[in-house]
């Protein structure tokens, strides 16, 4: 007999953040009114799913998508700082496509491989692997969801699909409220899907990265 698991990887909704600053870890960055209906519409969609545990990264933004979750599975959220959104150095910084002639920005972007500016991808890659498996473990035959941000749960994606970690970061599929969804049988990962659940809010949504 195999045990098939599911762990979902959560991205928190839409922020409020009119100046546009790559937030990253800095604290007081909240949903805004379209992110809780994002969050809520989430929830709605794992409406039927047998999700057994709920993490979440200890950031405000997350903490508030993973509220409506809470609430309708009557789980308790458990905060996992493997989950936390990627250090970058342009953290508090409003950027703009003029930002690339700022020499504060220009002197930390000689290696997009490691990258030269943030966490390196292999970090995230190894925090998110082991958050996964914990995961995992609490929901052994059932499902879990884990709330998080957009360059761990790509870094976590990008490393189950064996692609290269570097990339655009334009290109990431790992919309505002997205799920991305890995599947294991017993120990091994059997596949990866991917769903917005709120992607009807997306017109106009402010998704600028975190990090």
């Amino acid at each position: 007999m195999t045990t098939t698991t599911v762990v979902h990887l959560l991205r928190h909704g839409e922020v409020y953040n009119p100046d546009r600053v790559l937030y990253g870890r800095l604290p007081d960055f909240h949903l805004s009114d379209r992110g809780q209906q994002m969050a809520e519409m989430t929830a709605e969609w794992f409406e039927g799913h047998d999700v057994a545990a709920l993490f979440s990264s200890p950031l405000d933004r997350t903490q508030e998508t993973a509220v409506p979750l809470q609430k309708r599975l009557d789980l308790p959220v458990t905060l996992d700082d493997r989950l936390i959104e990627a250090a970058n150095r342009f953290q508090g910084m409003s950027l703009s496509a003029r930002s690339a002639r700022d020499p504060r920005v220009l002197r930390r972007l000689y290696n997009p491989f490691r990258p030269s500016w943030g966490e390196p991808y292999t970090q995230i890659v190894a925090r998110m692997v082991d958050a996964v498996k914990d995961a995992r473990r609490a929901a052994w035959g059932r499902e879990a969801v884990c709330v998080s941000h957009q360059l761990p749960i790509w870094m976590a994606r990008r490393a189950a699909e064996h692609k290269r970690l570097w990339h655009r970061p334009d290109r990431r599929e790992c919309n505002l409220a997205s799920v991305t969804s890995l599947t294991f049988v017993d120990e091994r990962l059997a596949s990866v899907s991917y769903a917005e659940p709120a992607a009807e809010l997306y017109t106009d949504a402010m998704g600028l990265p975190g990090a």
